[in-house]
């Protein structure tokens, strides 16, 4: 209120003085004036000065007006211009000051000149939640000890639309609107302002192999295939997986691949890739290694952090399809915190989705993950993009795994399998070979699964040992297992023991699924059991046998899903037989392998063991 005071008191003083102004003129030239021809000029002098009087009142009422002194109940709050206190004279003095320049901008903040333009929050490193204050247990997830304390910026200006990356994305659009016509700014909308809502049947869609960006060679045939048949325009795409394990790899040679000439029907098919973590020497050197055709590709390779850079040459490039390595080395400079904190991640992940949406620029961001292999950063990001791909593998096995966790325009659990060669990731054109090839070889006790991974069928191969206890009764047996759920595992042997009336709690069982491979699905229960029996009973499964089927707790076998197209994968990799549920429905005829049903698990292993 004092600041109100002096700014009220300025203007009455003021308005005071300059109206005896003319006054005082027009006393001064009556007094020296002799002659009635002086009173016209003195009529001048006086209209003068008022008409300049009323320009400046205008000017006075145009910025209070501007500050919300004159607006409702705008005398409970200070005088503020621009954004810096107190001001109110300053503003005053900018408004009536003789060719001063137009005050702009001026607004009225509630609430005293100190108050605090940033607040504290506690954010979940694993769900992304965040609270006002802090807990040991997060309330949304359960876990302890992962709220993290962030000091975030209050709510933006009403005016300026959103956070930091929305203000991104409007530099963003005002440099790529230099380099356009004026007849396609109309189209630079993410939403054109004037459509409305429209019937299903009125909204006209281009047909899905049109649509979708394709991709050349063997290993773009692949990664299309786990997008679902190709890659969407405008479409954001989250890559994660361990450090090594070659995301960086894939992502270069896709978007070698995406830039070749004739590559798909769009016209414009130049493709950026920006590294925060090499530069451009680098990026070239790794292509060279990867075999990327320098001579025909339009890639562009870009080393940079500073997202507002990236966004600026997007804009102006306009390319297909733009690789992100890493999203946690990429920065906003309006966002609080560093580059990878929660709040950066958050608001650079909005900017670049926008951009993806704006321009139909296919993006791809690669995602580093924790200890706990899941992806580093806000949860909202998994929820924010369009796909989510996990490069899986170990890093002293050749083959890895890209896994579909999230496709908005595909089939989820897709998997696409592919080999560590010297020029990069090669596709395996038959996974289930390669992961069932020591059975083969004729190697002791192979139990080969027929597992579904999204659409696809394969067969892998699961090995068990089981050996006698040493050093005596008091020792402790083992239980050992890769590639398959432990719980899983444990009620597997509880109906062996109920069931079948073997019992293996005597001695100690390794059990492994080869190459690496994690079993996700109930289906490969019936091979899992038949490995621990032809281990412990020391009989070798029948050769050309594969064996699919869910085990239930009351010894049966129940039924699982496209059981024939299981079949027929076994038929193409070379199994003469396959044993599966009796309750299946209409057990499949295919030509070249025989189809065993069975009820129970007592006459599975009289099927299956030779």
């Amino acid at each position: 209120m004092e600041d109100q005071g002096k700014v009220l008191k300025k203007l009455v003083l003021y308005s005071v003085c300059m109206w005896m102004v003319p006054a005082v003129l027009y006393y001064v030239c009556t007094s020296l004036s002799i002659e009635d021809t002086a009173e016209k000029p003195q009529a001048y002098a006086y209209a003068a000065v008022i008409a300049v009087n009323l320009v400046v009142l205008a000017y006075i009422v145009q910025a209070l007006y501007h500050g919300g002194l004159l607006r409702k109940r705008a005398l409970c709050r200070p005088f503020v211009v621009g954004g810096k206190s107190p001001a109110g004279l300053r503003g005053l003095e900018s408004a009536v000051g003789f060719g001063a320049r137009r005050v702009v901008g001026v607004r009225a903040y509630s609430g005293s000149q100190d108050k605090k333009k940033s607040k504290t929050i506690y954010v979940c490193e694993d769900c992304g939640e965040d609270f006002a204050q802090w807990h040991g247990k997060c309330p949304s997830c359960g876990n302890w000890n992962t709220l993290k304390q962030l000091r975030v910026a209050k709510a933006p200006d009403p005016g300026l639309g959103g956070g930091a990356g929305v203000q991104a994305i409007a530099g963003m659009s005002s440099v790529a609107e230099s380099h356009v016509s004026s007849s396609e700014r109309s189209k630079l909308a993410w939403v054109a302002p004037e459509e409305g809502p429209k019937l299903l049947k009125d909204v006209s869609v281009k047909d899905d192999n049109e649509f979708r960006l394709r991709f050349a060679e063997e290993e773009g045939a692949e990664f299309g295939r786990v997008l679902g048949g190709g890659l969407v325009p405008g479409s954001m795409v989250l890559v994660g997986g361990d450090p090594g394990v070659g995301k960086s790899t894939l992502l270069l040679q896709i978007a070698g691949l995406l830039s070749q000439e004739g590559n798909g029907d769009k016209e414009n098919k130049c493709v950026l890739y920006v590294s925060g973590e090499e530069s451009t020497q680098q990026l070239a050197l790794r292509a060279s290694r990867l075999e990327v055709d320098s001579q025909q590709s339009g890639l562009y390779l870009y080393s940079a952090t500073n997202l507002e850079e990236i966004l600026a040459c997007m804009g102006r490039l306009k390319p297909a399809a733009v690789v992100i390595d890493s999203i946690q080395t990429v920065y906003l400079a309006q966002a609080k915190g560093a580059a990878g904190s929660q709040s950066q991640i958050r608001e650079c992940a909005t900017a670049l989705l926008q951009a993806a949406k704006l321009y139909s620029i296919a993006t791809f961001v690669i995602g580093h993950v924790t200890k706990s292999r899941e992806l580093a950063g806000p949860k909202m990001l998994e929820h924010l993009v369009d796909v989510v791909l996990y490069l899986e593998g170990e890093r002293f096995e050749h083959h890895r795994l890209l896994r579909t966790t999230k496709n908005r325009y595909g089939a989820t659990d897709e998997v696409g399998v592919f080999k560590m060669a010297p020029n990069g990731l090669k596709p395996v054109l038959d996974p289930s070979i390669f992961f069932a090839e020591s059975t083969a070889n004729g190697l002791s006790y192979p139990a080969v699964a027929i597992t579904m991974e999204g659409t696809r069928p394969l067969l892998v191969e699961i090995q068990a040992l089981c050996s006698e206890i040493q050093g005596g009764e008091n020792q402790k047996y083992i239980r050992s297992a890769n590639g398959v759920n432990y719980n899983r595992l444990f009620m597997l042997l509880a109906v062996l023991s109920k069931h079948a009336g073997i019992f293996v709690g005597g001695t100690s069982l390794f059990l492994n699924v080869t190459g690496g491979f994690k079993i996700r699905e109930p289906a490969a229960d019936l091979a899992v059991l038949m490995a621990i029996v032809s281990s412990y009973l020391d009989k070798k499964i029948a050769p050309g046998t594969a064996l699919v089927g869910e085990i239930g707790l009351g010894g049966e076998l129940r039924a699982v899903g496209q059981l024939e197209r299981r079949v027929i994968e076994a038929q193409k990799v070379g199994f003469q037989r396959v044993v599966v549920p009796h309750s299946q429905q209409g057990a499949p005829k295919v030509e070249g392998i025989r189809v065993v049903p069975v009820k129970s698990v007592k006459d599975a292993i009289a099927a299956a063991l030779q």
